[in-house]
């Protein structure tokens, strides 16, 4: 039994930078591929920072053929005197968290995105080693940290200079970092993220890996720049229209675009850092859009006295919009240390009013572009009311028999009313959907065997994907529509999960649904009601026990503990396992592990659909090339270990 006792001895206190280390995840979310180049952009923040108040306006990112990443700023360069608690500035900066120069007006910050003082001593952290260089007008500084900013080496003065700027250079920990491959292509989305924000800002991207290649970004209209890539592949109704003001202390610029297509994409940036989650600002923005056409609207005689406003949803669809606020450091408030959402109170007004004015103005000065959008969102409106109506009918006569039919044999639905409740599992092949369906708790459970692989809808048209058979399966079965009228919270299940083989053709079907979902029913992806299955790659077994391992490196482990004795087992397909196997590893809400579908970043999801979906083998070769690292490992189905 372990040692239960809860004392004094039990409380620990993590010194220095070991609590980084012990937890990576609450610092920079997690340790896959998303948490290694967050490091990148933590160091680039502080960077950012320096250019957004005016000090510098070129940064250099380079990925060095040993690994590391260098990270070059032309700002003031890091202090490198005494600090008051007797060791170099510099040191206090890579090794002190919540150390930094933009909690005082003395930093010479009015904004800035990383206010928490974590980011570069985090970097720290988490690398095999760190060096940062100085220039200060005079001389040319160097200091190196190793092993996590266990070992900190001598300030040295190494040349003169007559510029100023900071150089980090560093090398994340293997040991932390199991993917530990930069990707060129997402780097360089980030730089000219940065560029498109800062107008008159360089972003340059260098490779030196074996590849030799280097991109260099600038604009001086960013944020119209920004608009133009984004809806590059959609039809316009109106040129990108930019506005700024000032309320209260907080900046606002942003730039919109209403194109022919049906889904709305929103942007927003708070002190040049993307807030994934949105926020206050988002909140003040969309408000306003939905406000002003509704004003504009009742004015104009496209809504009466008795007709209902329309929804937010019916506003947005097809609006593209980016918002970029400067906020002062006494008001910044982000949630969580990777500031993915704003929390500033006074964001939400000030984003309000300045959309608000700026759109009324617009409106009323390019009369037949407004009359054009409000049409358009009245069609929206119209066929969002039908798609309902039409739902809940079909749910009562014909279409429930129709739907009825198309399911009929297909589909092991679950006992429960309760939607919330109840799954999907769409599974491949009839040999998993078997014992998928013996394994599975059929109350709440659905089990969905897909035939072969489904339709590229990336190709197609929404007339034939309601053609394909299994694909007309699926939205039978969510009974939720399909395309722009398809609404998540009219799903006959909140969870949605693919499950298919660990092999090439498992792959292939889950991007295949996966596109489908992202193209035509988007709104369960934002949702975060579709999910992917993660069934183990391995079993070992060693006399009555058995263990279930869902990586190479677990298995690594399992075999270290083990020593010898064991039988291995590789499963290529779900089929492979019994309907108790599938349950107690890949169904059971206990034990199971499932990855969310979300999107973290809308114009990358855009951009990575179309490269491998999409006609143009050139693009999915590119990034196959600079994304995926093969290896001549063999894939073996069993190994037994007697010795």
């Amino acid at each position: 039994m372990p040692d239960k006792t809860y004392d004094e001895n039990s409380i620990v206190i993590l010194e220095g930078l070991e609590a980084v280390r012990k937890r990576p995840g609450m610092y920079i979310g997690s340790t896959d591929s998303r948490g290694l180049h967050h490091l990148v952009w933590e160091i680039v923040d502080n960077a950012i920072d320096e250019a957004l108040n005016g000090y510098g306006n070129q940064i250099h990112i380079t990925l060095n053929a040993d690994g590391s990443v260098t990270v070059e700023d032309h700002g003031r360069g890091m202090p490198v005197g005494k600090h008051k608690s007797g060791v170099s500035t510099l040191e206090v900066i890579f090794t002190v968290l919540h150390a930094g120069g933009k909690f005082t007006s003395s930093g010479g910050y009015q904004s800035a995105g990383g206010l928490h003082g974590v980011g570069a001593s985090v970097v720290n952290a988490l690398c095999s080693w760190c060096k940062v260089t100085v220039h200060d007008g005079k001389n040319v500084w160097s200091m190196l940290f190793e092993d996590g900013g266990k070992k900190v080496g001598k300030l040295e003065k190494i040349g003169k200079t007559n510029r100023t700027g900071s150089t980090v250079q560093f090398l994340p920990d293997p040991h932390i970092f199991k993917q530990n491959r930069f990707s060129f292509s997402k780097i360089c989305e980030r730089a000219q993220e940065d560029a498109f924000l800062l107008e008159g800002l360089e972003m340059k991207v260098t490779d030196l890996r074996k590849e030799k290649r280097e991109m260099v970004y600038q604009y001086e209209n960013g944020l119209q720049a920004f608009i133009e890539e984004i809806d590059k592949d959609h039809t316009p109704m109106h040129d990108p229209i930019s506005f700024e003001g000032n309320n209260n202390g907080i900046q606002v610029r942003g730039c919109f675009q209403y194109t022919d297509d049906y889904q709305e994409n929103v942007f927003s940036f708070t002190n040049m850092v993307r807030t994934r989650d949105g926020g206050s600002h988002e909140t003040g923005a969309k408000q306003a859009f939905t406000k002003v056409f509704n004003e504009y609207a009742r004015k104009n005689g496209f809504l009466k006295e008795k007709d209902k406003s329309f929804d937010g949803s019916d506003v947005r669809e097809g609006l593209t919009l980016v918002i970029n606020l400067t906020i002062p450091e006494n008001l910044l408030q982000f949630e969580g240390q990777t500031k993915e959402k704003l929390g500033t109170p006074e964001a939400k007004s000030a984003t309000d009013a300045i959309v608000s004015e700026n759109l009324r103005y617009f409106l009323e000065e390019n009369k037949e572009t407004a009359q054009a959008l409000v049409r358009k969102i009245v069609k929206a409106a119209n066929a969002r009311n039908a798609a309902r109506k039409a739902r809940e009918e079909a749910r009562k006569g014909k279409g429930k028999q129709k739907a009825e039919r198309v399911l009929s044999g297909k589909l092991a639905s679950a006992q429960s009313k309760d939607a919330r409740r109840k799954e999907l599992y769409l599974v491949e092949g009839d040999s998993a959907g078997g014992s998928a369906k013996q394994g599975r708790d059929s109350k709440y459970q659905a089990i969905l065997p897909l035939r072969g692989k489904v339709l590229n809808t990336e190709k197609a048209s929404l007339e034939n994907i309601e053609k394909n058979e299994e694909l007309n399966t699926i939205i039978h079965a969510l009974g939720a529509g399909v395309g722009k009228d398809f609404t998540a919270e009219d799903s006959n299940y909140y969870k949605v999960i693919i499950m298919t083989d660990a092999d090439d053709d498992g792959a292939h079907i889950q991007n295949l649904l996966l596109t489908f979902f992202y193209r035509y029913m988007r709104d369960l992806i934002d949702k975060e009601m579709l999910y992917i299955a993660l069934p183990p790659l391995y079993r070992i077994a060693k006399g009555k026990n058995e263990y279930y391992l869902y990586t190479d490196e677990e298995l690594d482990e399992k075999k270290k503990e083990l020593k010898n004795g064991y039988t291995i087992t590789r499963y290529k397909g779900l089929g492979e396992m019994n309907a108790t196997q599938l349950w107690d590893t890949t169904m059971n809400p206990a034990t199971r592990t499932l990855i969310c579908v979300t999107i973290e970043n809308a114009v990358m999801a855009e951009r990575r659909v179309h490269e491998l979906m999409g006609d143009k083998a050139e693009l999915r070769r590119n990034w196959i090339e600079d994304n995926v690292v093969f290896t001549l490992e063999d894939d073996y189905v069993k190994e037994v270990r007697h010795d």
